[in-house]
Parts: C-alpha cells; structure tokens; sequence
C-alpha cells in the first residue's frame, strides 16, 4: 500500500479468487505421411473432414498415416498434426523449362527465404503452396485490360479489369489483373478443370488497397488468401511506366504481354518419409510450453521411432502418454506366431509409465478408395483415452466393455484367446480383443513400465499427469511472492480443494498436503526455493475378478460356515 502524505482515501483491492485451473486432457499429437499440407508445421485438426480439407485424402501410400489420424479423430476433437516428407520431395513450379527442384515447406519457410521473388528464375511466377504430385493438376491464369478481351476464362468475372479506385486515386491507370486457379487433373475436387479459387480486381500495384483498407496487390492477395499458390516472381509486362511498383502520381503499369495461362508441374510427394523424417516432425512436439498435448499415436512406428517418441518426446514433457501397435509383419498373416513377435517387438522398446503398447493391426473400410485397408490400432486406443475424458475423467480406465470399444472394425489381424493374452499381458502388452456379439475391446490398461508400481497402470500414470499440470499451472503464481505463512496457506487453499475435487470423482482414495515451516525450512527459503510434498492415493481399476461360489447341504446354515 502507498503511504499518504496528506489526508485522503486509498482504494486498493486483492484478488483471492484464484484456483487450480482446468487442464487439457484429451489433446493428441501426430506426425505422419500425407499427401498434401504444409510440412513440419504443427496443424490443428479437429474433424475427418477437416483432416481431408487440409491434408488431403488417403492413396495407397499414406493410408496407414491418415487413418491413424482419423480413427483417433473418431473418438475426439482435437489432433494436433505435422506432415512428415521425405528427402526428394519438390513442389509442383509455374516454370516448365527449369531443372532446379523448388522445395518450401510451410509458411515459415516461404517468409524466411523466398517471399521476395529468391526463386522466381527457377520457380516461375507461382509454386504450388504445399509439397506433392497433387500440386501438378494446378492451373493458373492471368489477364489484364490489355488481354482480357481474348481470355478464355473471361465469362467467370463481372467486367473486364482496369483501373481500382486506389490507384485512380493519384492519377494512376490500368493496375488490375483477373486471376484464376484451375483443377486440371481434377484431382482436388474430383473434376477435371474445375476452377478452385477466383482473385478478381487485384492490383499490380504495391501499395494499392480495397475499399476495407486491405491490400489489393495481387502478390499478397494470393499469399493470405490462396489455399494452392505462393507468389515466387512476376510475370512479363511491357509498355509500361512501372511494372510492379508503387501508385505513384500518373503511373501508368505495364500491360501483361499475352495471356498469362501456366500449368503447374514437377512436384513429388516422396510420401514414405523414413525415420529420420518422423522424429523430426515428433521433435516439435518435446516443446511444452508452445504445444499443449496428452496423447500421441503413432501409426505404423518401428522400434526407432518408439523410442525416440517416449525418450525424447514424452519422458521430456512428462505431460503426455505413447501409443504404439506392434509392427504390420508381426500380427499380419503371421499365424500361431502373433504374440511370441509382440513380445519380441516390446522387448526392443524402453521402459516407461509414458507409453501405451496394444496388441495389433485393424482392418477396416476405406470410403475414398472403396476398398479395405490394414490399420494400426494405437489411433483407436488413444483415441479411446480421449473418449474416456468425455464420458468419466482421465483417471478412469480406457479398457473394458463400458469405455474400450474399438470402432470401425471389420476384423482383427490378431484376436489373442486366453493364454496368448496371458504373454502378452505379462509382457505389458494390451490385448485387443473381438468378442462375439460383444464388440472388439481393448482389454487391458497397462503402460510400458517394467517394474512393478502403481505407475504400470494407465488411469494411474494420467491420473498423476493431470494433478501434477494442473497444480504445476497454478503455482506458477506464486513465482516471486514471499515464502512465508501467507504463501504457503494460500498455497493450501488452493490445492487443497482441488484434490477433494479429484476425490469426490473416485481419482484418489485419500491425499495428505504438506506445505508448512516443517519442509520449508530456513535452509530452503534461503535458497529461494519453495517446497510442497503432496501425498495421493490413487484409485486402482479391477483387472482380476474372483467369484467363489460355495454349493451347501440344506440343513447347514450359512453363519456356520462363516458367510
């Protein structure tokens, strides 16, 4: 409080209203193959359809990826994506007769390096925006005042192009251009030369503006606006007073030479991206504080990359769980042997309470290619954690028939009976099973965790995730505060009825809260430090059930027998 040093009234106020703030569960993280997107770029899908829009449909190559990431969408909202390619990939180029490979990832990309026309000898005027084959059924077409009367695409706008209002503004004439991009192969929208995108009235003029005060030039236009096309160079022009400049007093921009009409070609997909191009889109995830994630499915995943993703993803955020699938050959027309590969397959990984191993490959139906496809399960078994969030909370167990159905199954490569599950269980592997007229059902909650701990039990170990960030996230505040009796009672105060919260929810069957001069002792505060021991008692789920049934003679009375 500020001292007075006249009389008067002082406001102040202090807010005691804080509290342990909800924390995100149910987000998954995926780096995969697919077709089209933007590559090492953290995405945001929260659909299938979403999915198909940005990343494209599935193809005989990225099936396996695209299903993974739409089977976990099936059970949630929100997948955080990141395209994987492979070392030869290229985008598709406007400029046909150039033999220098054009290579821009994602938006960062194109901004760092070629948003100033770096490329344009190489590139052309325009690149497809995205990596891959699809960016060669792209087609582009210019016309200006000067050529719009014999384009062919002149009867898709309202008028011909001439002078914005912008420009005419300060005596200058002729900066409009129409532009249109075209599906030549169909392969976006399905038909050959349907017309994806129209830019009317854009101007060649840089600093030229609509009526709404935004830019009118058409290199930005396309950026911000094109979903298929960055701006690499300009076209030719002549007659001109300025070609691509600024609206000065009088200016008069040069005429396009002829109708600007370009196909797109020279783009590979290179989709089967090796391990080194997968850790490198799973790296971006081992950031905490930029991507807020629980769950990462794997899809198809060798050993390599399993363990990268729990070594170097999960164990480092200690915030997120691992989904893996053994691999195809292992559970796939490998009969009698499933669960002896499995175990060979777990063996080859770490041991973590971070990651999450299932016992097969699903078949299912493929709509986009009317055809059936073999899929890894780990989609389905994150997804099913996800789904767990929505119907009881992350510390109840996703297995068994109320939260561990699996969707969209024709059949199991490998439906492990009694004693195969019985291997595989011990070995930390969670069987899938299909049970007749009861669905498939993922039978079994165990983690990776080799020793023996409450921790090999997944409700367990996202039971901790969720206190541990939850109460990690409010105590940020008190960041810089005193380390005094104030400090540490509210400290309490807000922990403490969190943890009733989580009890009164069936997460923990008791807790203890320490947080008082007995561990925060001189020592420590003189070290600048602040110490909370939180003691939980989480709630275990019923794996094993023991019925005894105990056949009597007539005349014996129940109490004699101690029942």
């Amino acid at each position: 409080m500020a001292f007075q040093l006249s009389p008067g009234v002082s406001v102040t106020e202090r807010d005691l209203t804080s509290v342990i703030p909800a924390v995100a569960t149910t987000a998954g993280a995926f780096c995969g193959a697919f077709q089209w997107g933007p590559a090492y770029e953290v995405v945001p899908i929260d659909s299938e359809n979403t999915l198909v829009d940005r990343f494209g449909k599935p193809n005989d190559t990225v099936y396996k990826s695209f299903f993974t990431a739409a089977n976990f969408l099936s059970y949630g909202n929100n997948l955080q994506v990141v395209r994987a390619i492979g070392a030869n990939a290229t985008n598709a180029k406007s400029n046909a007769t150039s033999t220098a490979n054009v290579l821009i990832t994602n938006q960062d990309s194109y901004l760092y390096n070629y948003v100033n026309g770096e490329i344009s000898a190489n590139a052309g005027p325009f690149v497809a925006k995205y990596v891959g084959e699809l960016g060669n059924s792209l087609k582009i077409s210019m016309a200006d005042a000067n050529t719009y009367s014999t384009w062919a695409y002149k009867d898709i706008f309202d008028s011909a192009p001439s002078t914005s209002t912008s420009v005419s503004s300060v005596s200058g004439t002729w900066d409009e251009m129409h532009i249109i991009v075209i599906d030549e192969e169909g392969v976006f929208s399905g038909s050959a030369n349907t017309v994806l995108e129209k830019f009317p009235f854009v101007s060649k003029a840089r600093d030229a503006k609509n009526f709404d005060g935004s830019s009118a030039y058409y290199k930005n236009v396309i950026n911000d606006q094109s979903k298929y096309l960055w701006w690499t160079g300009h076209p030719t022009t002549t007659g001109n007073v300025t070609s691509w400049g600024s609206a000065g007093q009088g200016v008069k921009f040069g005429n396009l030479t002829s109708n600007v009409t370009i196909s797109l070609t020279g783009g590979v997909s290179n989709d089967s991206p090796v391990d080194g191009n997968i850790t490198a889109g799973l790296q971006l995830f081992s950031n905490d504080e930029k991507y807020d994630i629980s769950l990462i499915p794997l899809g198809e995943a060798s050993a390599t990359v399993v363990e990268y993703a729990i070594n170097s993803v999960a164990e480092v955020r200690r915030d997120c769980i691992v989904f893996a699938s053994p691999r195809f050959a292992d559970v796939v027309n490998n009969a009698n042997s499933e669960a002896s590969s499995s175990v060979t397959f777990r063996d080859s990984l770490p041991s973590s309470s971070y990651a999450v191993l299932d016992s097969g490959w699903k078949y299912q139906y493929d709509r986009y290619n009317d055809g059936y496809r073999w899929i890894p399960l780990n989609g389905d078994t994150a997804g099913l954690a996800a789904r767990t969030d929505f119907v009881a909370d992350p510390w109840f167990s996703p297995a068994g028939f109320n939260r561990g159905q699996i969707k969209n199954v024709v059949k199991l490569s490998f439906s492990p009976r009694k004693s195969e599950r019985d291997t595989l269980y011990k070995k930390s592997i969670n069987p899938v099973v299909s049970f007749p007229g009861q669905g498939v059902v993922l039978f079994g909650d165990k983690t990776l965790l080799a020793k023996p701990s409450a921790f090999d039990r997944i409700n367990v170990r996202r039971l901790f995730i969720v206190l541990e960030k939850a109460i990690a996230t409010a105590s940020k505040y008190q960041m810089f505060e005193f380390n005094d009796a104030f400090t540490r009672a509210q400290f309490r105060s807000l922990v403490e009825p969190f943890l009733r919260d989580v009890q009164g929810r069936r997460g923990i069957t008791d807790f203890k809260l320490v947080c008082d001069e007995t561990n925060n002792t001189g020592e420590v505060i003189d070290r600048n430090e602040f110490v909370a021991d939180i003691f939980v008692k989480p709630a275990k789920s019923i794996n094993f059930i023991q019925l005894n049934f105990v056949a009597t003679r007539s005349g014996i009375s129940f109490e004699e027998l101690g029942a």
